[in-house]
């Protein structure tokens, strides 16, 4: 039975941009976060949201940053490798009018190794069966790429074990279908004396 959905779109489901279809690229294991999961998430962020400097890492679709933006978040910045992904994500930022996100091309990995503010938020939902997980949440740690009292939003395939660095905790957890997600809080970790 075929879907009536048209390919290849997404929807940004509450803020500015409420109700916007945005295109995303055609590229293989591209999997935008479903609307009920990203409805949960930004439920969960409500709070925290407004102002917020926000990092999508693998953006892909740019269904996680660009809902941060729609809802409020003072600064948003997109990183994904792949160029017809960043030059799908420029078209929408331009259609948007998004000047609160910055588009950024580059390997995860390779962008963390670099220098940056503090991020309030994080969305990590890198591809799944590839192993990115704990190796990119130790570089956001030991980066300096975490506020101290950040918020990271992971997204792995369902059964998927990884283990967080010991000053994160998990705050919510759920799964939709074949994919766990979690809102993990951050503390800042202490010195000893």
């Amino acid at each position: 039975m075929r879907s009536n959905k048209p390919q290849n779109q997404l929807r940004i489901i509450a803020g500015r941009w409420r109700g916007r279809r945005l295109r995303f690229a055609p590229v293989p294991g591209l999997r935008p976060t479903p609307d009920r999961v990203r409805e949960t998430l930004f439920n969960w962020l409500g709070p925290v949201i407004a102002g917020a400097r926000c990092l999508d890492l693998f953006a892909g679709s740019g269904a996680l940053g660009l809902e941060a933006a729609s809802r409020g978040a003072g600064e948003v910045v997109l990183v994904d490798s792949h160029a017809s992904v960043v030059d799908t994500l420029r078209q929408q930022l331009q259609q948007l009018d998004a000047g609160q996100v910055r588009l950024v091309q580059a390997d995860a990995a390779v962008y963390l190794r670099g220098g940056g503010q503090p991020f309030d938020i994080v969305f990590l939902d890198p591809p799944f069966g590839e192993g990115l997980l704990e190796g990119i949440m130790q570089q956001l740690e030991e980066g300096g790429w975490l506020s101290a009292d950040a918020w990271v939003y992971l997204e792995a395939e369902r059964g998927h074990v990884y283990e967080l660095p010991p000053n994160w905790a998990v705050h919510r957890s759920k799964t939709a279908g074949q994919v766990a997600y979690s809102l993990i809080r951050r503390t800042a970790t202490v010195a000893a004396d």
